[in-house]
């Protein structure tokens, strides 16, 4: 297995950990009073927004040939850190 396979399979199961994140996060707003979940649901529309970016981002990587993948890997990099912050951020205020 090359070194982008492995890089790939960990993100679709970072991915993963962020699907289900979102989805407890949006059983938590689901359960929020009306004021506040009209809020928690803009947030969730936001962060399966920018989940969906990060996801395109790596289908590229893992479509792009061998030499191309190292320079997209960046981008793909910067996309994930801010997906997880955003994830956080989330989190801290659904609490």
């Amino acid at each position: 297995m090359s070194t982008r396979d492995e890089y790939v399979r960990k993100m679709h199961a970072k991915l993963d950990t962020w699907n289900a994140e979102i989805d407890r996060l949006a059983a938590k707003a689901d359960q929020a009073g009306a004021e506040a979940r009209a809020g928690y649901h803009k947030q969730l529309d936001a962060l399966r927004l920018q989940r969906d970016d990060a996801k395109m981002k790596m289908e590229r990587l893992q479509s792009a040939g061998e030499s191309a993948w190292q320079d997209m890997k960046a981008g793909v990099e910067s996309a994930w850190h801010a997906m997880g912050e955003a994830i956080d951020s989330a989190k801290s205020r659904f609490k």
